[in-house]
């Protein structure tokens, strides 16, 4: 099964998901269970991939520090405020087995799941959860040297970062999975890359969950650079990515890599394997930054940009309908889904949700869908099932004044995307908060001489034009504040 050169994800918080169809069939829904017709319209959307988040074991130890922990309990009744300790079933990311759970099927009903996907066209990706493990991971009482050892001296220095453990070579004190920058996590523990035999057997765990789907998102991918790993832990642990990645592609060519990244490490684990990696830049810029801010960001290399996933939102980010006021929302989502690389959406985005479910609950808020957010996300979904916008060849538009002494263009997100005759498309966006005005010229082949209609895949305007203004001066834009249009351009014969 080939995947699109700038393909799609469908994330799906899996035990939430399963709660809800549960809820509405009135009886126990798990994966093997789901209707044909859910699966369809997945298929339909036009995505390539399909991500289903927290399908692998969390244990009791694990799940108790979430349901006592008083900070999370806030959280948890932020988005629950009707919650029960049964709606909290443990950390998606505090992993004590990379067994599937039974509550969502089990391991047949995944591999049951993943080939009816399949059927559709669709690959699945899991987590992978490479820096900690949960409380009771097996490997904390028989293997506890896998992790990473404290002593009472930093036990009571840090008391946020370290615990002390029982296991079968006697008590330890042991450190909580943390990154740099924070406070460690209380559900889990760190484990120790600089130990060889950890990351042998991480690799063996890697390729038995590599059996069981088509893709991995890796959590926190960056925290096992040995750079980072070293600031961290003051060790310094051998590359692990490489060798485990090419591990796992020399039994499964093909299979995908997603590195969740920050901190611009993105190039660095492109250059370790991963196919993609999160760009949280591009997210931060278009929820704080400016125009010209955007640009300069898709201004780099296409083998760096191809290979980034964008996203408005994910399980860790705040909803997008509760941050990107509407209109904003729109100019935000069109530049994020037609640029190059994989276009990332995220369960409830579609429908306008506002609260973001932690990722420690089973059972998430019901909320009114937003008619407005479901009519633009239907079409702009329909257009990005286009080869021009899956195959083609993009190229960034860098807006010219529309005349002299007028900043506005500078207020513009603008790109080209040529699969040849009939997939060629222009994609313009006023990112910014009031009129404005620009010109472009449009760097496809074959124009000069030539009469050329622009229809707006995402509105009603259809402009002809002469092709030859189109390259120079350039086609006139004029939009309103958060404006946008995804012309796709036509050549039109001349009447007789």
């Amino acid at each position: 099964m080939n995947s699109a050169r700038h393909p799609s994800l469908y994330e799906i918080n899996t035990r939430v998901w399963l709660r809800r169809l549960s809820e509405e069939a009135g009886k126990p829904v798990t994966l093997v269970e789901v209707d044909d017709d859910v699966l369809d319209d997945l298929a339909r959307r036009g995505f390539d991939w399909i991500w289903l988040l927290s399908v692998w074991q969390t244990g009791a130890a694990s799940r108790a520090v979430s349901r006592g922990n008083p900070l999370w309990q806030a959280e948890f009744r932020a988005a629950l405020p009707d919650l029960t300790a049964q709606d909290i079933c443990g950390s998606g990311f505090a992993i004590s087995a990379y067994e599937v759970d039974e509550a969502v099927g089990g391991k047949a009903a995944l591999a049951t799941f993943r080939a009816r996907l399949a059927a559709r066209g669709l690959r699945l990706m899991l987590d992978f959860v490479p820096n900690h493990t949960a409380l009771d991971h097996a490997w904390v009482k028989a293997y506890p040297d896998f992790y990473v050892q404290g002593n009472e001296q930093a036990l009571a220095a840090a008391p946020e970062n370290y615990c002390r453990v029982e296991t079968d070579q006697g008590p330890r004190i042991l450190a909580y999975g943390r990154d740099p920058n924070f406070a460690g996590w209380p559900d889990t523990l760190q484990l120790d890359y600089a130990n060889p035999v950890l990351q042998s057997a991480r690799m063996t765990e890697l390729a038995a969950i590599a059996d069981q789907c088509d893709g991995l998102r890796c959590d926190m991918a960056m925290l096992l650079l040995p750079e980072v790993f070293h600031r961290t832990w003051d060790s310094t642990p051998p590359p692990f990515w490489p060798k485990a990645i090419a591990a796992v592609r020399g039994d499964h060519h093909g299979f995908t890599f997603l590195a969740e990244a920050y901190w611009d490490l993105e190039w660095d684990l492109q250059q370790q394997g991963f196919d993609y990696c999160y760009d949280k830049r591009l997210y931060d810029r278009l929820r704080h930054g400016d125009a010209a801010a955007i640009r300069a960001h898709l201004g780099a290399g296409l083998d760096y940009q191809s290979r980034l996933a964008r996203f408005l939102e994910n399980h860790d980010e705040p909803r997008a309908a509760s941050v990107f006021p509407w209109p904003r929302h729109q100019a935000a989502a069109v530049v994020t889904a037609l640029a190059p690389g994989l276009r990332f959406f995220h369960q409830g985005q579609f429908d306008g949700a506002r609260m973001r479910v932690p990722a420690h609950l089973c059972r998430g808020p019901v909320e009114g869908r937003d008619a407005g957010i479901v009519a633009f996300y239907e079409r702009l979904l329909a257009v990005l099932k286009g080869e021009g916008f899956r195959e083609g060849a993009w190229s960034l538009i860098p807006p010219d004044p529309a005349w002299d002494g007028n900043p506005t263009g500078e207020d513009f997100v603008s790109f080209a995307w040529d699969h040849g005759e009939g997939e060629r498309h222009i994609v313009v966006v006023n990112y910014s908060d009031h009129q404005a005005q620009c010109r472009l010229r449009l760097p496809f082949d074959g124009l000069a001489g030539r009469n050329v209609r622009l229809v707006d895949r995402m509105g009603s305007e259809s402009y002809d034009r002469d092709g030859t203004g189109l390259v120079e001066p350039g086609l006139f834009i004029d939009l309103g504040a958060w404006r946008y249009n995804v012309f796709r351009v036509e050549f039109v014969e001349q009447s007789k």
